[in-house]
């Protein structure tokens, strides 16, 4: 009857809330819940002191009663008033637990039960908190034999929610919004890894219960997804960096420079634009006193320019197209060639070697051709590409650089490629 008078303000009539299956398990666990409610009631500050104060008293494992004089010679950084309030109220409210025979402080079971959810979220607090989290709480009821269906639904929530951003990255033909989309993938890759051997784990086991084995093999078919999209991302990234437009022979390109706008305050941006704009907008409609004249001035005493018809010259872009596809045709087969040579020695070469052209452009259409290299779909083409993605060779790039002596290319990046075993 408490219950209902309690929520009698959010339900219909008619419904009692401690027969909702929803509300139920919420009302099982009130004693958890209320020990969240008593930390993070009130304002910012006082919610941050609270915490402090019961995980400073919930790290003392070798001594876990406090006596008052420790506590206040511990917490001497903290008002004293505001001190016995925060311990008066998580003491009032069921964390702490107040021994009157010998006059010390405890952690309650509900405090140690916070205090153990906040130190697992906070593991979390950087990089993909959520997916972390959720793949964390998964691995852990899975080794207890406890495994939630409502952490396995916010973990395949999630997935696809990412699944869904990156396919509208590709879907953009945004070169940045895509590199930006292969950036995040790299950084919640780890928690997709280890999630699939948690997976694996649940499915495996004949324990597992059958809502919840349905859930784990829609968390598998979209971890595979996931696992697609890395080949995906480097396709689709080549494809781009080939159709990208260069500044005459100074080596940059359009994505050199509108990464260099992105990254310039609004203030710079703006100091750029300044004297490049020859007329500004006049809002003349915003002034009620001249609004008539001004109009009055367009229809009827305004001289119209009158329109000239002119035809454009007629366009040679097919002679320029042929003539750049059939450079790339020749680049490529060259490349073809040197990438058997490396094979047929058996030890495969550096990667600078195989890549340095008399030119950039060639140097960096070389090396796109070479991220290809072992991309099965690609593979399906028929044309010197899918020749060299077919070679038995891998890419293993580092991140240092060799700096040749070439007048176009001031650096290229280390690297080898091996041949694969057999």
């Amino acid at each position: 009857m408490q219950d209902e008078n309690l929520f009698s303000d959010f339900f219909q009539p008619g419904f009692v809330p401690h027969e909702l299956p929803q509300m139920a398990q919420l009302l099982r666990a009130r004693t958890y819940i209320d020990a969240f409610i008593t930390l993070f009631r009130g304002g910012e500050d006082e919610v941050f002191v609270r915490l402090i104060v019961l995980r400073e008293i919930g790290a003392r494992a070798d001594a876990p009663r406090w006596a008052p004089a420790d506590l206040q010679s511990h917490f001497a950084y903290i008002n004293q008033v505001k001190l016995d309030t925060v311990l008066k109220r998580l003491r009032d409210n069921g964390l702490l637990v107040w021994d009157s025979d010998e006059q010390l402080y405890a952690m309650s079971e509900a405090g140690r039960v916070a205090l153990a959810a906040m130190g697992t979220m906070m593991q979390f607090a950087e990089g993909d908190a959520e997916l972390g989290y959720l793949t964390s709480q998964v691995a852990a009821g899975q080794s207890l034999g406890q495994v939630s269906n409502e952490v396995m639904l916010n973990l395949l929530a999630r997935l696809n929610e990412l699944y869904a951003d990156f396919e509208a990255a590709l879907e953009s033909q945004s070169e940045f919004q895509i590199r930006a989309a292969r950036e995040k993938l790299e950084k919640v890759w780890q928690w997709v890894e280890k999630g699939t051997d948690v997976i694996r784990t649940v499915l495996t086991d004949e324990g597992t219960d059958q809502r919840v084995y349905q859930i784990a093999q829609s968390i598998a078919l979209a971890q595979a997804r996931m696992l697609r999209l890395t080949s995906v991302f480097h396709r689709r990234l080549s494809e781009l960096a080939s159709q990208r437009v260069h500044l005459g022979q100074s080596g940059l390109s359009t994505t050199n420079v509108a990464d260099w706008l992105r990254q310039q305050t609004q203030e710079k941006l703006a100091g750029l634009g300044r004297d490049l704009i020859l007329f500004h907008p006049e809002p003349h409609f915003v002034v009620s006193d001249i609004l008539l004249d001004v109009a009055e001035y367009e229809i009827c005493e305004r001289e119209r320019p009158i329109n000239i018809v002119s035809e454009m010259p007629a366009g040679a872009a097919a002679q320029v197209v042929g003539e750049v596809e059939a450079e790339r045709l020749m680049l490529a087969e060259s490349l073809f060639d040197d990438l058997n040579r490396l094979v047929a020695n058996g030890l495969g070469g550096d990667l600078p070697e195989a890549v340095i052209a008399p030119t950039y452009n060639e140097t960096a259409y070389r090396l796109s051709l070479l991220s290809l290299l072992g991309d099965a779909e690609a593979a399906l083409e028929k044309s010197v590409v899918a020749d060299i993605v077919k070679i038995p060779l891998r890419l293993e790039a580092s991140a240092e650089l060799f700096e040749p002596d070439h007048p176009e290319v001031a650096s290229i990046s280390h690297g080898r490629l091996t041949p694969l075993k057999k």
